[in-house]
């Protein structure tokens, strides 16, 4: 399928079944931490699965092409970025398995019905308002500040919006971990699983990876360490493998 770019959009390649993104640098640009992502979360045959804050939908494209999930849905706020995701989803021939909602995070309770998902994907904005610069370019702005979702607001949507026993997988910073774990827990999502992402092996984790579980019982296990450099400029063997090379 032929789909037209718009000003400064490009194409990238996912290294997955042929598929393509289409992206503006000048807007934002998924990151390794939604790769790193869509390699720790997993969708059984058939289930359904919500990402939140899709951007360009990065997630779940590769999710599509790395799990056997039956239906996978976009929730973006920013209607240039839900616009690309849906040209995105036209041009690898995916319109009947991933659908892209324009909608904000905060009321994603009123758009899709409670306890209607299998899993849902997160890789929300970082920092609160006091954490860093504040990108001047509003897109970018919104991907790495809280400035129209809070975690708060992630993990009581995802609760409201997982079907008991369903699974929630997010990436996030270390520094936040203690606020995490809390938000999860009082929202009854029970952290399960999780990862720190280290840039090297003698540094220390820039990111975190956390499945939970909605209801589930506690009990988490801590996963191997994931390193994402052997040198600099090289990536380990697990990374590569991650973005399919």
């Amino acid at each position: 399928m032929t789909i037209k770019l718009k000003d400064k959009e490009r194409l990238d390649d996912l290294s997955r079944n042929g598929y393509r993104i289409i992206q503006n640098p000048e807007k934002f640009c998924f990151g390794m931490d939604a790769v790193l992502l869509s390699g720790f979360a997993w969708a059984g045959p058939g289930e359904s699965v919500l990402d939140l804050g899709t951007g360009t939908g990065i997630i779940p494209l590769l999710m599509e092409a790395k799990t056997q999930a039956g239906h996978l849905t976009g929730l973006e706020i920013q209607e240039e970025s839900a616009d690309m995701a849906r040209r995105s989803v036209a041009l690898n021939g995916l319109a009947g398995k991933i659908d892209i909602v324009t909608g904000d995070i905060r009321e994603a309770g009123g758009i899709f019905a409670s306890a209607s998902f299998d899993v849902i994907t997160c890789n929300p904005p970082y920092m609160i308002s006091d954490h860093g610069l504040v990108s001047p370019h509003r897109p970018k702005a919104i991907a790495r500040h809280e400035i129209l979702c809070t975690l708060e607001d992630v993990v009581s949507q995802s609760a409201s919006l997982l079907k008991p026993g369903g699974h929630f997988y997010m990436v996030h910073r270390p520094f936040r971990l203690a606020e995490i774990i809390t938000a999860l827990t009082s929202h009854r999502l029970e952290p399960k699983r999780m990862r720190f992402v280290y840039p090297f092996v003698d540094r220390e984790p820039n990111m975190v990876l956390i499945e939970a579980v909605r209801g589930g019982r506690p009990r988490m296990q801590v996963e191997k360490p994931l390193i994402v450099y052997q040198e600099t400029g090289v990536y380990t063997q697990e990374i590569y493998e991650l973005y399919g090379y």
